[in-house]
């Protein structure tokens, strides 16, 4: 089955006698009182239900609907159940700042928004009001009385409409960038760029790689990006025995889930994996059947990888390594294996891999005069595939300056080697003379053990400033020398703990208000034309 309605694509997974049963770390915001086990039949009744509230709440085909609540698959259910009735999600994270948010929601003038009283609560202490933003607020949470909002009881129990049709080049869904340098984009895909070019490519039961019948599917994401979207849609198509959900990077409260429902296919963020990885250090891990991990939105350094592959006991395990952008989904992939990821062997994590055959077109230019650069020398990759989204809503400006006929400039600063991978050095905007900030932190994680994370940033003025993030927030003097050797020249290191860096959903770090909370100054190494 290949994924075609996102409206109705439980009640046709459903339909079809999936047997996919779903394991929760913690019910739905949506549903909290049914538990945290799920059947592919049950959450199709749970969209048609959802459906019907928000057709109550007033939304109606055409109208946009905002979502933002605490972080949970519950977001895509939503989106389905918006879709059936013919309207537009916009799946936005709890996690942006107040101010962020409501820039956000102008851009969208909601017909409805739908939050939870948490995210009111924290947006009104930093002097904003979401619900201003949007025709009417529904609140989640059932025990909340929220003035001038509605509640679930006020709209539960009425029925669904009919399913709208709509085309599949008309807006579909949008979703949030990163937001690493600033306030985040409002991305729209349509159905024929997210599902038609995306899932459906992702539906297919490849060798070694794809979906099996008998798998356990561990996601442990970000679920207000678009990414867990077209996940959603694959991976109910494809059927697996079990989905295991994980909404926080606690390992902790991870391992027991995890160890009930061992995993053989692990999807999570960057960020996730290095928070979990603990977990691979413990007896009986609960990794050890995993035959394929995968991570997106942001390179994950060797040892994290290293980690993860050698606490599978699968002969051969693989690491499958995406890089892509909101704006355009995946553009390449590279597989990392147990000899790959041996230190000093292999091309390193900064080694994207080859563009996705057939859909993708990378080439890399100058970035002052945008023209094609020989291979192997560094310049702004721009990429072609026809999975590129519609545009910015409420910045048609912004969109059409990274445009270039039909090539999309991705903002990142790389090089095409020889073999046709791609090597990323930096984002633009970070980027300096001399150094690649990527790859320093890359040889920086290498040589501490210790150190969680190791951050290089590039300001206007002055040696890179170096940020090594520890469990305890403190770094040894002589292993920080010793990881130096051979580095270009680095400002003195500052030592954090990982809750003291300003992150972005999926666990980005947002080097720019990192740059300044440190030294007092946003100003970057590169131009900025592009974020």
């Amino acid at each position: 089955m290949k994924p075609r309605d996102m409206g109705v694509l439980f009640d046709e997974c459903a339909a079809r006698g999936s047997r996919t049963t779903v394991h929760l770390d913690r019910p739905f915001d949506l549903a909290p009182e049914r538990g945290t086990r799920w059947t592919v039949p049950g959450l199709a009744a749970l969209v048609r239900e959802t459906a019907g509230m928000l057709a109550a709440a007033g939304v109606r085909p055409g109208d946009r609907v905002a979502l933002v609540k605490q972080n949970h698959w519950d977001y895509d259910l939503l989106a389905c159940a918006a879709v059936r009735i013919g309207a537009v999600p916009a799946q936005l994270s709890a996690r942006l700042s107040g101010e962020a948010l409501v820039t956000l929601l102008a851009r969208l003038s909601p017909a409805l928004l739908v939050t939870s009283a948490q995210v009111l609560a924290r947006a009104r202490r930093e002097g904003t009001d979401p619900a201003a933003a949007a025709g009417t607020t529904l609140v989640l949470d059932a025990e909340a009385d929220v003035p001038g909002t509605l509640g679930p009881d006020d709209v539960r129990g009425h029925p669904a409409p009919p399913p709208v049709r709509r085309g599949e080049d008309r807006p579909l869904i949008i979703n949030h960038t990163s937001g690493t340098t600033g306030v985040p984009k409002l991305v729209t895909h349509s159905t024929r760029t997210i599902i038609g070019e995306l899932a459906r490519f992702e539906s297919v039961r490849y060798p070694r790689i794809g979906v099996r019948r008998e798998d356990t599917l561990l996601n442990a994401s970000s679920f207000a990006h678009g990414r867990t979207f077209c996940w959603t849609a694959s991976t109910l198509c494809l059927a697996p025995a079990e989905i295991v959900l994980v909404t926080g990077p606690d390992p902790d409260l991870a391992d027991p889930l995890l160890r009930t429902h061992p995993p053989t296919l692990v999807e999570a963020t960057p960020a996730t994996y290095v928070r979990l990885r603990p977990l691979t250090e413990r007896l009986d891990n609960p990794f050890r059947d995993v035959r394929l991990f995968v991570s997106t939105y942001d390179a994950v350094h060797p040892p994290t990888v290293r980690a993860y592959l050698t606490a599978s006991r699968h002969r051969a395990p693989l690491w499958m390594q995406g890089w892509g952008q909101t704006e355009t989904g995946p553009l390449t992939f590279r597989f990392h294996t147990r000899a790959s990821t041996e230190e000093g062997r292999g091309p390193g994590s900064r080694n994207l891999g080859r563009p996705v055959p057939v859909k993708t077109r990378l080439r890399v230019v100058d970035p002052d005069t945008l023209r094609p650069v020989p291979r192997g020398r560094p310049g702004v990759v721009l990429a072609r595939t026809r999975a590129r989204a519609l545009g910015y809503v409420g910045e048609e400006d912004r969109w059409a300056a990274k445009l270039l006929g039909d090539w999309w400039n991705t903002g990142d600063i790389g090089r095409l080697r020889r073999d046709g991978s791609v090597e990323l050095l930096d984002r633009e905007v970070d980027h300096g003379p001399g150094l690649s900030c990527l790859r320093a932190e890359d040889v920086l994680e290498e040589r501490l053990p210790s150190a969680l994370e190791c951050l290089v940033l590039s300001g206007a003025e002055g040696p890179p400033l170096p940020v090594v993030v520890t469990a305890d927030g403190h770094l040894d003097a002589d292993a920080w020398r010793t990881a130096t050797h051979g580095l270009p020249p680095l400002a003195a290191p500052v030592a954090l703990t990982w809750d003291q860096v300003p992150r972005t959903d999926t666990g980005k770090v947002r080097r720019t208000v990192l740059l300044r909370q440190l030294t007092g100054t946003a100003g970057t190494g590169g131009s900025g034309r592009w974020t």
